[in-house]
Formats: structure tokens, C-alpha cells, sequence
């Protein structure tokens, strides 16, 4: 069975970044729904032997037309909101160090030439979705922008995701209202960059 991931900080800790109301509507209501339509779908189709990540990259293999709606979408609100939730930190580190420093460094050019281009795909993401970074198993990063609760992982780009930014409006309209980018703002200043770098070390095994 698929469970929310824990949170390592209070619903308030993260304000005035992100507010406790937004923490417990998003992660209580938004994400506890995907979670549990995810398991049951999980359920009808036979897959509780699966990860979430082999479901989403198999997504073709479920013949029911219907289920393998349910599945991406809620599958993806499982799997996207537990990488976007864990992400956050009280005391986060600022910064990336080691192999993930090198590799944002040769990639982009700096740690905030990547945030730039975050920025603008988060921004450029028409109504409700993501942007990311991802990498593959060699260590190379990508940036990306996905439509609802969609991901590189179900939309089978060869590269796995190591953070996300959600542009849902519920992320962030009940502080933000309609200032998308001043929320955008707001995420840099709590995403632990900690978590960036173990979620980096996982995919390309550095």
C-alpha cells in the first residue's frame, strides 16, 4: 500500500514561505486523495507488486482505458506531491554541493541560472502542473515542464525526476493568490537542497 510521505516539519514551520492553511489543505486534502484513489486503482488493476515508478512507466500495459486514467492521475499526484513535500525543510540547505553542484554548474552555468530556467517553465506551464529537474543514470540534468499530474516518468522522456515545483493553483493561491511568481519565489526558500542532492545520488548511482 502507497503512503504519504511523512513530513519532516510542522504545518506552520514553513511560513512565512508557505502558510500552515495551504500545508494542511494541500498535503492533508489534495495529496491524502490521490494517495488513497491511487491505492485502489493500484488495487483493481493488480499491480500492488509494483512500484509507482514501474506504474507510471507502464502505463500502456492497463487496458482499461478508464483505469489507466485513474491511474496516471492520481498515480502522478501520489508520486509528484511526496518528491514536492519531502523537498521542504524549516532549515534548509541553500545550496547543492559535491557531483550535483558540478553538474548544475556545467549545465546551466550557476545554481540560480537554474532556478531562472525553473522559473520560466513553472511560469510557462498553462493552468494546473509542474516543472522539474530530472536526471539520468549517467548524471546528466534536464529541465521540464509536465500538465497536471503528469511527470517525465509517464511521459517515458528516459530521465527521472529529483525536484518539483508544483503550479497547481491549491499550492499556492490561498497566500499568493494569483502571483504564481512570488510563490515561485517563496519555494526556493524552503526547498532543502539536501534532499536534492540524495534524490540525485539515487538515480545516477553517484
Amino acid at each position: 500500500m502507497f503512503k504519504q510521505v511523512e513530513l519532516s516539519y510542522g504545518a506552520g514551520d514553513l511560513e512565512p514561505n508557505i502558510d500552515a492553511l495551504t500545508i494542511e489543505t494541500h498535503y492533508g486534502k489534495h495529496h491524502a486523495t490521490y494517495t488513497k484513489t491511487f491505492n485502489e486503482a493500484v488495487e483493481k488493476a493488480g499491480l500492488t507488486d509494483k512500484s509507482a515508478e514501474e506504474i507510471l512507466a507502464s502505463l500502456d500495459s492497463v487496458e482499461d482505458e478508464g483505469l489507466r486514467k485513474v491511474l496516471r492521475n492520481n498515480g502522478g499526484g501520489y508520486y509528484n506531491h511526496n518528491m514536492y513535500f519531502e523537498a521542504f525543510s524549516a532549515n534548509p540547505k541553500a545550496a547543492p554541493e559535491g557531483e550535483l553542484k558540478t553538474a548544475i554548474d556545467e549545465t546551466f552555468g550557476s545554481l540560480d541560472a537554474l532556478k531562472d530556467e525553473l522559473t520560466k517553465l513553472a511560469l510557462g506551464q498553462f493552468g494546473s502542473g509542474w516543472a522539474w529537474l530530472s536526471a539520468d543514470t549517467e548524471g546528466k540534468l534536464y529541465v521540464s515542464n509536465s500538465p497536471n499530474q503528469d511527470n517525465p516518468i509517464s511521459e517515458k522522456k528516459g530521465y527521472m525526476p529529483i525536484l518539483a515545483l508544483d503550479v497547481w493553483e491549491h499550492a499556492y493561491y490561498l497566500n499568493y493568490k494569483n502571483l504564481r511568481g512570488d510563490y515561485i519565489k517563496a519555494y526556493f526558500n524552503v526547498l532543502d537542497w539536501g534532499k536534492i542532492e540524495e534524490n540525485y545520488k539515487k538515480v545516477c548511482g553517484k
